[in-house]
Protein backbone atom coordinates (compact mmCIF):
# COMPACT_ATOMS: atom_id res chain seq x y z
CA UNK A 1 0.00 0.00 0.00
CA UNK A 2 1.13 3.16 -1.15
CA UNK A 3 1.94 6.24 1.64
CA UNK A 4 -1.08 8.42 0.14
CA UNK A 5 -3.24 5.25 1.53
CA UNK A 6 -1.96 5.57 5.31
CA UNK A 7 -2.15 9.56 4.73
CA UNK A 8 -5.57 9.03 5.26
CA UNK A 9 -5.49 7.05 8.18
CA UNK A 10 -5.67 8.49 11.73
CA UNK A 11 -2.20 10.16 13.12
CA UNK A 12 -0.63 9.29 16.15
CA UNK A 13 0.14 12.28 17.79
CA UNK A 14 3.12 13.20 20.18
CA UNK A 15 2.26 12.67 24.12
CA UNK A 16 -0.86 10.07 23.01
CA UNK A 17 -0.91 6.58 23.03
CA UNK A 18 -2.76 3.57 21.24
CA UNK A 19 -3.81 0.49 22.46
CA UNK A 20 -3.74 -1.72 19.43
CA UNK A 21 -4.42 -5.49 19.20
CA UNK A 22 -2.06 -7.69 16.89
CA UNK A 23 -4.71 -10.58 16.85
CA UNK A 24 -3.11 -13.80 17.36
CA UNK A 25 -0.13 -14.52 15.40
CA UNK A 26 -0.13 -14.05 11.57
CA UNK A 27 0.82 -10.83 10.48
CA UNK A 28 -1.86 -10.66 7.60
CA UNK A 29 -4.08 -10.24 10.30
CA UNK A 30 -3.19 -7.11 11.75
CA UNK A 31 -5.82 -3.94 10.88
CA UNK A 32 -5.10 -1.13 9.02
CA UNK A 33 -5.43 0.87 12.07
CA UNK A 34 -2.93 -1.52 13.55
CA UNK A 35 -0.21 -0.95 10.86
CA UNK A 36 -0.24 3.05 10.88
CA UNK A 37 0.70 2.96 14.19
CA UNK A 38 3.31 0.57 13.76
CA UNK A 39 4.48 2.97 11.04
CA UNK A 40 4.13 5.97 13.04
CA UNK A 41 4.97 5.02 16.86
CA UNK A 42 8.39 6.01 18.23
CA UNK A 43 8.12 3.57 21.13
CA UNK A 44 6.35 0.09 20.91
CA UNK A 45 5.63 -1.40 24.38
CA UNK A 46 4.56 -5.06 23.11
CA UNK A 47 3.84 -8.22 24.58
CA UNK A 48 4.64 -12.05 24.80
CA UNK A 49 1.79 -12.47 22.38
CA UNK A 50 2.93 -10.41 19.80
CA UNK A 51 4.38 -12.32 16.58
CA UNK A 52 7.83 -10.81 16.27
CA UNK A 53 6.97 -10.72 12.48
CA UNK A 54 4.47 -8.20 13.17
CA UNK A 55 7.60 -5.57 14.01
CA UNK A 56 8.91 -5.48 11.13
CA UNK A 57 6.19 -2.98 10.29
CA UNK A 58 7.92 -0.25 12.89
CA UNK A 59 10.10 2.54 11.41
CA UNK A 60 13.68 2.15 11.64
CA UNK A 61 13.99 4.70 14.60
CA UNK A 62 11.65 3.37 16.80
CA UNK A 63 12.13 1.65 20.14
CA UNK A 64 11.23 -1.70 21.27
CA UNK A 65 10.23 -2.01 24.53
CA UNK A 66 9.21 -5.71 26.06
CA UNK A 67 6.55 -5.84 28.64
CA UNK A 68 5.17 -9.44 28.30
CA UNK A 69 3.69 -11.31 31.24
CA UNK A 70 3.32 -14.81 31.45
CA UNK A 71 1.56 -16.62 33.85
CA UNK A 72 4.32 -18.70 36.64
CA UNK A 73 7.20 -16.49 34.75
CA UNK A 74 8.90 -13.56 36.44
CA UNK A 75 7.02 -10.53 34.76
CA UNK A 76 6.87 -6.62 34.86
CA UNK A 77 3.82 -5.52 37.52
CA UNK A 78 0.75 -4.10 35.73
CA UNK A 79 0.66 -0.86 37.72
CA UNK A 80 4.18 -0.77 36.45
CA UNK A 81 3.10 -1.22 32.69
CA UNK A 82 0.66 1.12 32.54
CA UNK A 83 2.56 3.82 34.49
CA UNK A 84 5.05 3.65 32.17
CA UNK A 85 2.86 4.47 29.07
CA UNK A 86 2.26 7.44 30.93
CA UNK A 87 6.12 8.23 31.44
CA UNK A 88 7.14 7.67 27.74
CA UNK A 89 3.61 9.86 26.37
CA UNK A 90 4.83 12.84 29.14
CA UNK A 91 7.97 12.73 27.50
CA UNK A 92 6.15 13.75 23.89
CA UNK A 93 6.82 10.10 22.25
CA UNK A 94 4.04 8.87 20.29
CA UNK A 95 3.43 5.72 22.35
CA UNK A 96 2.01 1.96 20.64
CA UNK A 97 0.88 -0.19 23.56
CA UNK A 98 0.80 -3.72 21.27
CA UNK A 99 -0.91 -6.36 22.33
CA UNK A 100 -1.60 -10.27 21.02
CA UNK A 101 -5.51 -10.70 20.11
CA UNK A 102 -7.70 -7.76 21.49
CA UNK A 103 -6.54 -5.42 24.03
CA UNK A 104 -10.21 -5.77 25.76
CA UNK A 105 -10.40 -9.42 25.80
CA UNK A 106 -8.24 -10.28 28.92
CA UNK A 107 -5.81 -8.39 27.46
CA UNK A 108 -5.91 -5.36 30.42
CA UNK A 109 -6.32 -2.95 27.69
CA UNK A 110 -9.09 -1.69 30.17
CA UNK A 111 -6.97 -1.12 33.08
CA UNK A 112 -3.99 0.57 31.22
CA UNK A 113 -7.01 2.94 29.61
CA UNK A 114 -7.90 4.24 32.63
CA UNK A 115 -4.86 4.75 33.72
CA UNK A 116 -4.08 7.13 31.21
CA UNK A 117 -7.22 8.80 31.67
CA UNK A 118 -6.32 8.89 35.19
CA UNK A 119 -3.14 11.26 34.37
CA UNK A 120 -4.71 13.03 31.37
CA UNK A 121 -2.99 10.98 28.36
CA UNK A 122 -4.57 11.14 25.21
CA UNK A 123 -5.53 7.34 23.32
CA UNK A 124 -7.26 5.38 20.91
CA UNK A 125 -7.92 1.73 21.02
CA UNK A 126 -7.51 -0.16 18.14
CA UNK A 127 -9.45 -3.54 18.49
CA UNK A 128 -7.89 -6.27 17.00
CA UNK A 129 -8.81 -9.93 16.35
CA UNK A 130 -9.05 -12.37 19.53
CA UNK A 131 -7.49 -15.73 19.85
CA UNK A 132 -10.72 -17.13 21.40
CA UNK A 133 -12.12 -16.81 17.61
CA UNK A 134 -9.49 -16.17 14.94
CA UNK A 135 -6.86 -18.45 16.72
CA UNK A 136 -9.70 -21.45 16.51
CA UNK A 137 -10.02 -20.45 12.74
CA UNK A 138 -6.94 -20.84 11.49
CA UNK A 139 -7.35 -24.38 13.66
CA UNK A 140 -10.87 -25.42 11.57
CA UNK A 141 -13.12 -24.84 14.47
CA UNK A 142 -15.53 -22.00 14.18
CA UNK A 143 -17.04 -20.60 17.68
CA UNK A 144 -20.75 -20.28 16.07
CA UNK A 145 -22.68 -23.14 13.72
CA UNK A 146 -26.22 -22.64 13.46
CA UNK A 147 -26.60 -26.88 13.80
CA UNK A 148 -24.75 -26.43 17.22
CA UNK A 149 -25.30 -23.50 19.48
CA UNK A 150 -26.73 -20.25 19.38
CA UNK A 151 -24.28 -18.72 22.31
CA UNK A 152 -21.13 -19.19 23.13
CA UNK A 153 -19.10 -18.27 27.08
CA UNK A 154 -15.92 -16.97 26.57
CA UNK A 155 -13.57 -17.15 30.20
CA UNK A 156 -10.55 -17.24 32.15
CA UNK A 157 -8.71 -20.15 33.56
CA UNK A 158 -6.96 -18.25 35.70
CA UNK A 159 -7.24 -14.46 38.19
CA UNK A 160 -4.75 -12.49 38.88
CA UNK A 161 -3.32 -14.56 41.71
CA UNK A 162 -2.91 -17.34 38.93
CA UNK A 163 -5.60 -19.51 40.42
CA UNK A 164 -9.12 -20.35 38.51
CA UNK A 165 -11.52 -17.62 39.18
CA UNK A 166 -13.74 -18.28 42.08
CA UNK A 167 -16.52 -15.94 40.71
CA UNK A 168 -17.44 -18.11 37.79
CA UNK A 169 -20.69 -20.08 38.14
CA UNK A 170 -19.68 -23.05 36.18
CA UNK A 171 -23.45 -24.52 36.88
CA UNK A 172 -24.42 -21.84 34.49
CA UNK A 173 -21.98 -22.15 31.76
CA UNK A 174 -22.08 -25.68 32.00
CA UNK A 175 -26.05 -25.60 31.35
CA UNK A 176 -26.14 -22.43 29.39
CA UNK A 177 -23.50 -22.55 26.81
CA UNK A 178 -23.19 -25.12 24.26
CA UNK A 179 -19.59 -23.95 23.54
CA UNK A 180 -16.84 -22.48 25.87
CA UNK A 181 -13.77 -20.99 24.92
CA UNK A 182 -11.38 -20.14 27.71
CA UNK A 183 -8.24 -18.30 27.53
CA UNK A 184 -5.27 -19.23 29.38
CA UNK A 185 -6.90 -22.40 30.99
CA UNK A 186 -3.99 -25.00 30.32
CA UNK A 187 -2.58 -25.37 33.61
CA UNK A 188 -5.57 -25.29 35.05
CA UNK A 189 -7.25 -27.40 32.58
CA UNK A 190 -8.24 -30.80 34.94
CA UNK A 191 -9.59 -28.59 38.04
CA UNK A 192 -12.31 -26.64 34.73
CA UNK A 193 -12.82 -30.19 33.55
CA UNK A 194 -14.10 -31.64 36.60
CA UNK A 195 -16.30 -28.45 37.65
CA UNK A 196 -17.67 -28.80 33.93
CA UNK A 197 -18.53 -32.12 34.54
CA UNK A 198 -19.49 -31.94 37.99
CA UNK A 199 -22.24 -29.44 36.73
CA UNK A 200 -23.68 -32.02 33.93
CA UNK A 201 -21.40 -31.54 31.00
CA UNK A 202 -20.74 -34.65 29.57
CA UNK A 203 -17.53 -36.68 29.73
CA UNK A 204 -17.33 -37.83 26.28
CA UNK A 205 -17.66 -33.94 24.57
CA UNK A 206 -15.05 -32.73 22.59
CA UNK A 207 -12.21 -30.82 23.23
CA UNK A 208 -9.79 -28.86 21.45
CA UNK A 209 -6.19 -27.12 22.65
CA UNK A 210 -5.45 -24.77 19.95
CA UNK A 211 -1.57 -23.59 20.91
CA UNK A 212 0.27 -20.76 19.19
CA UNK A 213 -2.55 -20.22 17.19
CA UNK A 214 -2.35 -18.37 13.69
CA UNK A 215 1.74 -19.20 13.78
CA UNK A 216 3.86 -21.00 11.61
CA UNK A 217 4.21 -23.43 15.10
CA UNK A 218 0.39 -23.86 15.45
CA UNK A 219 -0.56 -27.20 16.73
CA UNK A 220 -3.75 -28.81 17.78
CA UNK A 221 -4.76 -31.70 20.28
CA UNK A 222 -8.24 -33.45 20.21
CA UNK A 223 -9.46 -34.24 23.21
CA UNK A 224 -12.43 -35.23 25.35
CA UNK A 225 -13.42 -33.28 28.84
CA UNK A 226 -12.47 -36.28 30.80
CA UNK A 227 -9.11 -36.77 28.98
CA UNK A 228 -8.41 -33.49 28.21
CA UNK A 229 -5.84 -33.09 31.27
CA UNK A 230 -4.04 -36.42 30.49
CA UNK A 231 -3.52 -35.96 26.97
CA UNK A 232 -2.29 -32.86 26.74
CA UNK A 233 -0.17 -33.71 29.67
CA UNK A 234 1.46 -36.87 27.56
CA UNK A 235 1.27 -34.33 24.48
CA UNK A 236 3.97 -32.23 25.72
CA UNK A 237 2.47 -29.10 24.55
CA UNK A 238 2.73 -25.74 26.45
CA UNK A 239 1.07 -22.48 26.55
CA UNK A 240 -0.12 -20.00 24.51
CA UNK A 241 -2.91 -22.02 24.12
CA UNK A 242 -6.88 -21.73 23.43
CA UNK A 243 -9.00 -24.46 24.37
CA UNK A 244 -12.84 -24.97 23.39
CA UNK A 245 -15.18 -27.50 24.48
CA UNK A 246 -18.02 -28.06 22.88
CA UNK A 247 -19.19 -29.55 19.51
CA UNK A 248 -18.33 -27.37 17.26
CA UNK A 249 -14.88 -28.69 17.66
CA UNK A 250 -16.18 -32.10 15.59
CA UNK A 251 -16.14 -29.63 12.33
CA UNK A 252 -12.24 -29.34 12.54
CA UNK A 253 -12.41 -32.40 10.54
CA UNK A 254 -14.23 -30.59 7.55
CA UNK A 255 -12.70 -27.33 8.05
CA UNK A 256 -9.07 -28.09 8.69
CA UNK A 257 -8.21 -25.81 5.82
CA UNK A 258 -4.58 -25.47 6.82
CA UNK A 259 -4.57 -29.25 7.31
CA UNK A 260 -6.37 -29.52 3.58
CA UNK A 261 -3.12 -27.42 2.07
CA UNK A 262 -0.82 -30.27 3.56
CA UNK A 263 -2.93 -33.02 2.12
CA UNK A 264 -5.43 -33.21 4.89
CA UNK A 265 -8.98 -34.80 3.15
CA UNK A 266 -11.05 -33.34 4.86
CA UNK A 267 -14.60 -34.82 5.53
CA UNK A 268 -17.94 -33.94 3.92
CA UNK A 269 -19.78 -34.78 6.98
CA UNK A 270 -18.26 -33.61 10.15
CA UNK A 271 -21.16 -34.67 12.48
CA UNK A 272 -21.87 -38.26 10.50
CA UNK A 273 -25.62 -37.24 10.61
CA UNK A 274 -25.81 -37.47 14.84
CA UNK A 275 -26.55 -34.25 15.83
CA UNK A 276 -28.19 -32.29 12.16
CA UNK A 277 -31.20 -30.59 13.01
CA UNK A 278 -32.80 -28.53 10.14
CA UNK A 279 -31.46 -24.96 11.19
CA UNK A 280 -34.18 -22.53 11.85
Amino acid sequence: MTDAFFADLPELNPGSVWLVGAGPGDPGLLTLHAANALRQADVIVHDALVNADCLKLVKPAAKLEFAGKRGGKPSPKQRDISLRLVELARAGLRVLRLKGGDPFVFGRGGEEALTLVEHGIPFRIVPGITAGIGGLAYAGIPVTHREVNHAVTFLTGHDSSGVVPDRINWEGIAKGSPVIVMYMAMKHIGQISANLIAAGRAPDEPVAFVCNAATPEQAVLETTLSRAEADVTASGLEPPAIVVVGEVVRLRSSLDWLGALNGRTLAADPFSSQIRRNPA
